[in-house]
């Protein structure tokens, strides 16, 4: 396992992604992919789901990707990643690795809509039959390589142009999917959240290598702030990610084994969820008198969810 000491040093870790992509300015599937791939010195190969990451970073004749990289479909990253693991063993087995000397891992990447919606049963598959092999959500919340439409992570009262804001709609409706937990149910041997930026990196880069070391299937899941899609400026990107951790709107944990859950960072003081959702316009609606309920609801739903964190972590299951 690769150790991450400084920030320093670690941005000194010679690229693997490399700049020049099509990205929006501010988005941060950048940050988290560059984090996660310089997490180790291991060679990679990488599949990466249709997407935001993937339409923006391998346009025809030109790649971001220095690491050995595959293009699937929307709903199988982890089918792909899995395939080409059982290939490598196999090959290992008949003394056929194009280099036995060298450690390779195993990477997936895919949004939010290509891993809690469309890519679920690939991803379950994959962990089921236990695959060496780390996937990582870019949770922005949404299909927004398509037009900003829901995913079943979108969080309540989100504006989306499938769940939008009205004279008779306050935005999304159902609650978030908890797909971390869920990941977890499966047994995986280490699962987590994350979030990019400056505040958070280490923890980030950490448990990008804690994963890509453990043996077995392991699950990031990245909050990932979309400035086209969540509109607020591009500069503010870490800041946001930083006030979902801080508002405990999105709790950084990891759980090791399925059941030993760990709070790896615990706000000093929580900060009230207004102040998260009124940095995103596609909250803008809430804070009319008329939806006010919305935000008393989410705070409850956070409050609820952070207490259930902590009893689980002093319990130690």
């Amino acid at each position: 396992m690769k150790k991450i000491t400084n920030l320093k040093e670690f941005a000194c870790t010679p690229d693997r992604f490399q700049g020049g992509h099509r990205l929006c300015p501010g988005c941060a599937h950048g940050m988290i992919v560059r984090e996660v791939v310089n997490a180790t010195d291991d060679d990679l190969v990488i599949s990466t789901a249709t997407g935001c990451l993937e339409v923006c970073s391998a346009i025809y004749p030109y790649t971001s990707w220095d690491v050995s990289w595959l293009h699937i479909g929307f709903e199988n990253a982890a089918a792909g990643i899995s395939g080409a693991e059982a290939m490598y063993k196999a090959l290992s087995r008949k003394n056929r690795s194009y280099n036995p000397d060298k450690n390779v891992k195993f990477v997936a990447f895919g949004g939010d809509g290509g891993t809690y919606d469309i890519g679920f049963q690939s991803l379950s598959g994959a962990t089921e039959r236990g695959h060496d092999f780390l996937y990582v959500c870019l949770d922005n919340e949404g299909y927004m390589n398509t037009g900003g439409q829901r995913s079943s992570s979108t969080p309540v009262g989100a504006h989306t142009t499938t769940s939008p804001r009205g004279r008779v709609s306050y935005g999304e409706k159902n609650r978030k999917k908890d797909l971390t937990m869920i990941m977890a149910a499966h047994g995986c041997p280490y699962v987590a959240t994350a979030v990019p930026g400056t505040k958070h990196w280490k923890d980030l880069a950490t448990k990008a290598a804690k994963a890509i070391s453990t043996v077995g299937p392991t699950f990031i899941n990245a909050l990932s702030p979309c400035t086209t899609e969540w509109k607020f400026k591009p500069e503010d990107t870490t800041e946001i990610a930083d006030l979902a951790v801080e508002t405990c709107m999105f709790p950084l944990y990891e759980i090791e084994d399925g059941h030993k859950l760990t709070i790896t960072y615990r706000p000093k003081q929580k900060i009230p969820v207004e102040e998260y959702l009124g940095r995103q316009g596609r909250f803008a609606h809430l804070f009319k008198p008329e939806n006010k309920w919305v935000i008393e609801e989410i705070q409850k739903q956070i409050d609820e969810y952070w207490e259930y964190l902590q009893r689980r972590e002093e319990a130690g299951v």
